[in-house]
């Protein structure tokens, strides 16, 4: 049977670790030769290669700080002298930092732009040319449920940025769509991952595993390897006509919180 991302090119941005890791895993399953970009540890972003290469896959670890917009170019080349092309895009590096709207850190809130908006069109922005030349391309950006209207105190500044992802997105899927680009997202809920669960102390990451339950349809936190399986679908040629998109994947915690409102 043949494999769902054969001999596509995958750059996925915060591969080492996380959701970044499980969907670069995922598509090597399916065939695809992966970028596995990382800002600061290389390590980790080799190991992941490392273990590609053990199933009989291909990926090399590329370094770049997708919030240093004058160096995006530059990865880029790189990542096109090992693979020629980016047949697929995973805008999947971002920063989670906490400020409110009403009383705002401007640092911070900066700071959350240039990584998780602007970075992200300076990426996209590099590679649609070349997706163009060819007539054929998918970006997957990562948006978030807090861009959505959910609750939770500190993820106002956040979930803003997410939500610009979001329109940013719809946007650039309708000026690329003539051209046989797909363009989505995926906004995940609570997902097992230091980014998603940044507290150390035990008792607190079983409170907000507990709380999330509580007040999802499913009643659990999700997996890094479920966000991996509705990327691979978003990317894959069985979304053909699929484009625009933001598709929620959170446990029915959204939809739990609309009914109980």
């Amino acid at each position: 049977m043949a494999k769902r991302l054969e001999g596509r090119v995958a750059l996925v941005t915060g591969a080492s670790r996380g959701i970044g890791r499980s969907i670069a895993f995922r598509f090597a399953e399916e065939g695809a030769l992966v970028a596995v970009n990382y800002q600061k540890n290389r390590e980790m972003a080799e190991e992941v290669c490392k273990a590609i290469k053990a199933l009989g896959g291909e990926a090399v670890a590329i370094q770049g700080d997708v919030g240093d917009l004058d160096a995006i170019p530059d990865f880029v080349k790189r990542v096109l002298e090992h693979f020629e092309v980016i047949d697929i895009l995973v805008n999947n590096a971002g920063i989670y930092l906490e400020t409110s709207l009403s009383d705002p850190k401007m640092a911070v809130m900066e700071r959350l732009m240039q990584v998780n908006v602007h970075g992200l069109v300076r990426l996209s922005a590099e590679v649609i040319p070349g997706m163009i030349e060819r007539r054929y391309g998918k970006i997957l950006n990562l948006a978030s449920i807090a861009a959505l209207g959910t609750s939770v105190e500190g993820t106002s500044g956040y979930g803003t940025t997410k939500a610009a992802v979001n329109l940013i997105t719809k946007r650039t899927a309708f000026e690329v769509g003539r051209h046989n680009i797909n363009v989505n997202a995926i906004a995940p809920g609570l997902i097992r991952t230091d980014m998603g669960m940044p507290e150390k102390d035990p008792t607190e990451i079983k409170a907000r595993i507990q709380g999330y339950g509580e007040n999802s349809v499913l009643g659990r936190i999700g997996e890094p390897d479920e966000i991996a399986h509705a990327a691979l679908f978003l990317v894959s040629d069985e979304s053909a006509f699929i484009t625009g998109q933001v598709l929620v994947v959170d446990g029915g915690r959204t939809n739990f919180l609309s009914h109980s409102a």
